[in-house]
This record gives C-alpha cells, sequence and structure tokens, in this order.
C-alpha cells in the first residue's frame, strides 16, 4: 500500500535566490502511512536575478523531485510599492507556513547598524501583516543576523518578537551556529520559529550535531563540468600578496613587505585578503564588496569561484544561478544555508505531526511582555 502524499504550502518574502526555498523543499517527514514535503506557491524579491534564479530552481526541483508541475508565482518587486498587497489573498494565497528572512543591512554589526531606525529595518513589518491576515499561516520562520540581538540596544529584537506574539503566536528565537551544525561556513544567524496560539504547538530547538566540516572536504570532487567555475582575473601584486599569506591568515595578521601593504586604515573586517584554512569551517561567505573579500584559497593564490562558495553555503551542485558573476556572488553571499533551513524545517515538520527528536534549549528569552 502506497503512502499518502501531503504537503505545506509555503510563501515566502525577500527570497533571494533560494537558499530557503530550495532548504525548505529538500525537508520532509514520514511515518509508515503518509509522506510529507514542503512546496512553494508564491515568493517575492526586489532584486531580478535572484527571482530568476530562484523559479529556475524551485519549480525545476518540485516538478522533478515533488511531482508539482506548477511553477512558483515568484514576483519580482518592492515590498514597499503601494500596488504591493500583501494581506490581499488574490495577490498573495493562503499559504501554510511563510518564510521571510527580513533584510538584514541596519542590523549587522558591520557598518552603521542603524536597527530599526535604518532603510531596511522596518522591513520585517511586511512579515508581520501577513501573520495578521485572517487567512493567516500555521506557522512561519524569520531569519536575520546575530546582530539583531543587540541591535538599537536590544530593543529591535524585543519588538519584532512582541509584534509576532501579538499576531498570535508561540515563538522560539535561537541564535544558530551552522558550523555546529555540520555545514562548513562560522555562520551565525538569529532564527524564530512561531506555530500559531490555536495548534498549542511549541518548536525545539534542533540539537546540533557538533560534527564539523572543513572546507577543505566541502570543495573537493566539484564536477569538472560544473557551472560557476569561473576563475576571478587577479593582478600580480594581488597574486604576490597571497603568497605572502599563510592559510588562516590575512592582510593584518602577517608580515607582507611593503611592497604589497594595504594603503588603508585596518578595518573591521578581518577577512581582507583571508586564506581559508583547509581544516576548519569556513569563514562566513558574503554577498558583495570590495577588493580583498572575494574569499581565498588556502593552497592556490587566488579568489574562490562561485561554485566554490556555493558549495560553502551547501547550495546543490546542479543548483544553477542566473546574472553575472558579481551578481552570483551577491546572490550565494546574501542566502541563508540550504542545510541549516532544511534542518530545522524537518523539525517544523517533526513538530506538525508530533514526533520527538534531539533538541536543545533555546538561548534567546523572549520577553513575553
Amino acid at each position: 500500500m502506497s503512502k499518502k502524499k501531503s504537503y505545506q504550502t509555503v510563501g515566502e518574502l525577500f527570497c533571494g535566490p533560494g537558499g530557503g526555498g530550495i532548504g525548505s523543499s529538500l525537508a520532509k517527514f514520514e511515518n509508515e502511512n503518509i509522506q510529507v514535503g514542503i512546496r512553494h506557491v508564491w515568493a517575492t524579491d526586489i532584486d531580478p536575478d535572484s527571482c530568476k534564479t530562484y523559479e529556475r530552481n524551485i519549480s525545476r526541483y518540485e516538478s522533478e523531485h515533488l511531482g508539482i508541475n506548477e511553477k512558483v508565482d515568484v514576483k519580482l518587486a518592492d515590498v514597499n510599492d503601494e500596488e504591493i498587497d500583501l494581506t490581499d489573498s488574490k495577490q498573495f494565497p493562503y499559504v501554510d507556513g511563510l518564510l521571510f528572512g527580513f533584510p538584514c543591512n541596519d542590523f549587522s554589526i558591520v557598518g552603521e547598524s542603524k536597527g530599526l531606525s535604518g532603510k531596511f529595518g522596518p522591513l520585517y513589518k511586511h512579515g508581520i501583516s501577513i501573520l495578521n491576515r485572517k487567512d493567516k499561516p500555521k506557522w512561519f520562520l524569520a531569519e536575520n543576523v546575530g546582530g539583531l540581538s543587540s541591535a538599537n540596544e536590544g530593543k529591535a529584537l524585543t519588538q519584532i518578537t512582541k509584534e509576532m506574539i501579538e499576531a498570535g503566536y508561540t515563538i522560539t528565537a535561537h541564535k544558530y551556529k551552522f558550523e555546529e551544525y555540520g555545514i562548513p561556513q562560522a555562520r551565525h544567524r538569529i532564527i524564530i520559529v512561531g506555530f500559531r496560539n490555536d495548534l498549542n504547538l511549541c518548536f525545539k530547538v534542533p540539537a546540533p550535531s557538533m560534527q564539523l566540516t572543513s572546507v577543505k572536504e566541502a570543495l573537493s570532487n566539484i564536477p569538472t563540468d560544473a557551472t560557476h567555475q569561473e576563475l576571478t582575473k587577479q593582478s600580480k601584486t594581488v597574486i604576490e600578496r597571497l603568497q605572502h599569506i599563510k592559510p588562516g591568515q590575512n592582510a593584518w595578521n602577517t608580515n607582507l613587505p611593503d611592497h604589497l601593504k594595504l594603503n588603508v586604515a585596518k578595518t573591521r573586517l578581518s577577512h581582507i585578503y583571508k586564506r581559508l584554512n583547509p581544516d576548519k569551517p569556513s569563514y562566513t561567505v558574503t554577498g558583495s564588496g570590495g577588493g580583498g573579500t572575494h574569499m581565498y584559497h588556502w593552497d592556490e593564490p587566488r579568489a574562490l569561484t562561485n561554485r566554490e562558495r556555493a558549495r560553502i553555503q551547501t547550495f546543490p551542485d546542479w543548483f544553477e544561478f542566473v546574472g553575472s558573476k558579481e551578481s552570483i556572488r551577491k546572490q550565494i553571499g546574501m542566502a541563508i544555508p540550504p542545510e541549516g533551513i532544511r534542518i530545522i524545517c524537518n523539525a517544523i515538520l517533526d513538530t506538525i505531526y508530533k514526533k520527538e527528536y534531539d533538541s536543545v534549549k533555546a538561548n534567546i528569552k523572549i520577553d513575553k511582555q
């Protein structure tokens, strides 16, 4: 007797290229009677290349692996535009779950850290507007940088979680260190999971495996026909500089000859011309930046290719990005690691179907006042 197939439907704000999209698509729950997956109904982002990447890969995966032949409705849109109404179920149909990795620019420790007073800080409210709809989702997953916990002296996170609770959700907030979950990258993110109060469900943080994956392991055996393997053109000076920098070191903590030293003030970015340590997880993949921020191989004096960056982010090798080389670099760096989202979405499905799993206590206290 074949198992019944079922799906949790999902919508996604600020979807980017699909780190959360493909990560949630890979999640599943299964017992002797039923097989449950996650399928995407709609998604939206302001970046044209990200939208094209998302539609190409998420729709293809759901067609080939889930047997769903309806393409995801990916909307290229600025959610601040007046014609975009997230409360309109015709524009944005009901979904069981909402994913929203609201823009992190104003919460990052790198930069001005304006928090809720910045241009991007208030964008979380668009997710809250969906949580306040009459046909509100059963659950949501919201993601942001670790700096969110200290933005506005801690008041930003308190305000955001307060509005989530007022919308009618029981929430769990946790700062995940993704390298502890086997992801080959030291990437720390705050993720808030909420369940609608009437479901009487409370999310538990999945326990980390604590099995570290080195960047050397992550970048091994890349297929010879893999896409996005174009090398970055580098000057002789950059190549010579890299040859003086040992694995794990950067332009600031190594003794460079005078003609190779940087004629700029030392910045807060410790990864300027930093070469990877092959025996450890990578430092955080970033989406943009000037010279010296491209991430550098531990053995060869060169920047990583986009496919190598995608490997560190745990995108599957078949995942094909759309856009120029720099656009793809930005998409990869801004994404959430798919494997991290798969693990968390697996736990969400287990919670819905009341399956026990190993968990740890959430490390962020929620002020319920």
